[in-house]
């Protein structure tokens, strides 16, 4: 059984964590409150942009549009968006399970873009093909950083280097529910059922005018709205984490409390029993 000074030893040490991990659930619920609003803020723009861009590559002519031109794959490209730090829980952990299980599945060769220092650390030591890598993306996206990350991933498929790109992130739905999935960003293709409509659109100054100012941006936008995801995922993962670790700390605090006062009142009982032993062998 420990001793009195090891079992105060161990409630000062875990107190201190406790306090930490007190903090950072803190720090995490407060970044989580400032980006959630941005994420559901741009949601319905977000929706609304998919929505017409499906609709006009549905019905139009896209001949001459190379981001929405599918051709035969000969590799596939996953941008995989992971944490540059962890104490979040599963969450980086199920984002490269999700990314390993479809690189598994692929009979094409297939390449990684990591934007996180935990995906690319893990398929850094493995015989993944990286292609590009982003990491220190801070605690809340720029749509800077997400605009050069879009034109950089349509560079590479307008170059053939993919013929296919995938984002893999994390979906946000509330602090407790965070679910990694995986969207098809090139070529732009029509959403499953979208049927090419009877009614022509008008367009000016021109349809290859106007798509090719709208397709570009689509991309970006689908690229900084995942970015967006992710990281709120990320900040409501590590919140939850931290929750936990904190809840741990005071039951294990707890439990060495009551070994403590054990220990203690079986050393009183000891001390009080020899000073009895010694007044009955004085007598």
């Amino acid at each position: 059984m420990p001793s009195m000074r090891d079992l105060k030893r161990r409630i000062k040490s875990i107190r201190n964590t406790q306090q930490i991990t007190r903090a950072m659930k803190m720090v995490a619920a407060a970044k989580l409150r400032k980006i959630q609003d941005r994420v559901i803020s741009g949601r319905p723009y977000g929706d609304k942009m998919a929505e017409v861009i499906g609709r006009l590559v549905a019905s139009a002519d896209l001949g001459d549009q190379p981001l929405a031109a599918a051709r035969e794959v000969r590799k596939a490209g996953y941008v995989l968006i992971t944490a540059d730090r962890g104490l979040a829980g599963g969450y980086n952990a199920n984002l490269i399970r999700l990314a390993q299980e479809r690189l598994a599945r692929e009979d094409r060769p297939a390449a990684l873009i990591t934007i996180g220092r935990k995906g690319r650390d893990y398929f850094r030591r493995r015989p993944v093909e990286i292609l590009e890598e982003y990491t220190n993306l801070g605690d809340a996206p720029d749509p800077a950083l997400a605009r050069r990350i879009a034109r950089r991933l349509m560079q590479l498929f307008l170059d053939g280097a993919v013929d296919e790109v995938y984002l893999i992130y994390s979906r946000f739905y509330s602090a407790l529910r965070q679910l990694p999935r995986v969207d098809k960003l090139l070529p732009i293709t029509p959403p499953p059922g979208e049927k090419k409509e009877a009614q022509e659109y008008i367009y000016e100054p021109g349809q290859k005018e106007v798509l090719g100012a709208l397709l570009p941006r689509y991309c970006e936008i689908q690229v900084y709205r995942a970015l967006l995801e992710a990281k709120a995922s990320e900040h409501g993962a590590r919140m939850t984490a931290m929750d936990h670790a904190t809840e741990n700390a005071a039951e294990m605090i707890e439990k060495l409390t009551l070994s403590f006062n054990r220990a203690r009142q079986a050393a009183i009982t000891g001390e009080i029993l020899e000073v009895v032993a010694g007044a009955e062998a004085l007598q």
